[in-house]
């Protein structure tokens, strides 16, 4: 039998999301390649002896944030719902992805750093979790088709669609902001964002009458 696992104390946990708080900065910044045990320690205002207290390796501390991270992207995803409309519950999806992109911009970065480097320290995640609520969530996009509730399309596609879509406004948002200028570069483009693809769904996947 096992040992249990010590229960961390309060200031243990504190520590603990410093570092990550810190490694989070650092991660999105420079990729994981770029990115070292000094640096995190010196963003999170601590020895390396002390943060490699916490944390062994700069491995452990990356695929910590990697799992909290998917764990947090595959929510909206798993909000959709077949019982509910359909162009309603996919409007609502774009919505949440767009707020994410709003409120998380360096996770979204560090996702993104990840998947340009070929994913070599997350692809275990992406073809099992994340692949196997793709499935489920593609298999009720069908079942909207089949029932005439939705026009006919590929839905992994349109899945990667909103993906594409939604998450440009974390990964290149100084590129947006610029293109948009001061008048409509503020926090109104997500809003701004978030009507527009609202009504590609509307237009794309309402079914001929």
């Amino acid at each position: 039998m096992e040992a249990p696992v010590p229960r961390r104390t309060r200031i243990q946990q504190e520590k603990r999301e410093l570092i990550l708080e810190a490694a989070l900065d650092v991660f999105a910044a420079n990729g994981f390649r770029g990115s070292t045990i000094d640096q995190i320690a010196e963003a999170a205002g601590m020895s390396k002896p002390n943060l490699l207290y916490y944390f062994r390796r700069k491995e452990d501390i990356h695929e910590t944030l990697m799992q909290r991270l998917l764990d947090t992207w595959l929510a909206p995803l798993r909000e959709l719902d077949d019982v509910g409309d359909p162009i309603t519950e996919l409007k609502s999806y774009v919505r949440r992805k767009l707020e994410m992109a709003r409120d998380f911009p360096r996770q979204s970065r560090l996702f993104a750093n990840e998947i340009l480097q070929g994913a070599p320290r997350i692809m275990p995640m992406l073809e099992g979790e994340l692949k196997s609520l793709v499935d489920e969530k593609a298999a009720i996009i069908t079942g909207w088709m089949h029932a005439g509730k939705i026009a006919g399309t590929d839905p992994y596609h349109l899945i990667f669609a909103i993906w594409a879509t939604t998450q440009h406004y974390a990964d290149f948002d100084v590129q947006v902001r610029a293109v948009l200028g001061p008048d409509r570069g503020g926090d109104g483009r997500f809003e701004d964002a978030a009507r527009f693809l609202e009504q590609l769904i509307v237009n794309g996947l309402t079914p001929a009458r």
